[in-house]
């Protein structure tokens, strides 16, 4: 993850966070029966990140399944959940793991056919996997508003799980 930032004075409230952040994260991963183990975890402040952690994979399948990606949605939204329970506020701390769910909400959705009420189309394609790799929808607007709503719908339904878990294991 980089160096340590030494220069970065990290307060107590700061720690606090950042440690109910990352335990909400490694608590799912453990309690979610389809994601890798966890391997390390750090409120040591690196790079561009409060905090980590990190899981490793005990195979190298280079595909997920539905259940898998939604174990994995379901423990990147417990950093947000682990504050939201303990410090009864919430921080920015979670921008990144949102910003990847969505992503990963989004392909499920418009790419991966996982989708109920869309099923089994391909409504985005990528317009240039050698500069950026963005996608474009390739649907009417409705459809796409449609994909909107299934995304939003299966990240609620994550946060939902998340939350019934750490709630039922408060006490780790």
């Amino acid at each position: 993850m980089g160096p340590q930032k030494k220069s970065r004075v990290v307060t107590e409230t700061d720690k606090k966070c950042t440690a109910y952040h990352e335990a909400g994260h490694a608590i799912l991963a453990k309690l979610c029966e389809h994601n890798d183990n966890v391997h390390e975890v750090s409120i040591i402040p690196r790079g561009s990140a409060a905090g980590y952690t990190l899981t490793r994979p005990e195979t190298d399948d280079s595909s997920y399944t539905v259940n898998q990606l939604n174990d994995m949605i379901c423990m990147a939204l417990g950093g947000r959940v682990a504050e939201e329970l303990v410090i009864h506020d919430i921080s920015a701390g979670a921008s990144s793991d949102i910003r990847k769910v969505t992503q990963i909400a989004r392909k499920m959705v418009t790419e991966w056919g996982m989708s109920d009420k869309l099923g089994l189309m391909a409504l985005s394609t990528v317009s240039n996997p050698y500069l950026d790799g963005s996608t474009m929808m390739n649907c009417a607007d409705s459809t796409s508003s449609a994909a909107d709503e299934e995304i939003h719908k299966l990240l609620m339904d994550c946060y939902a799980d998340a939350k019934k878990l750490l709630v039922e294991h408060r006490s780790l």
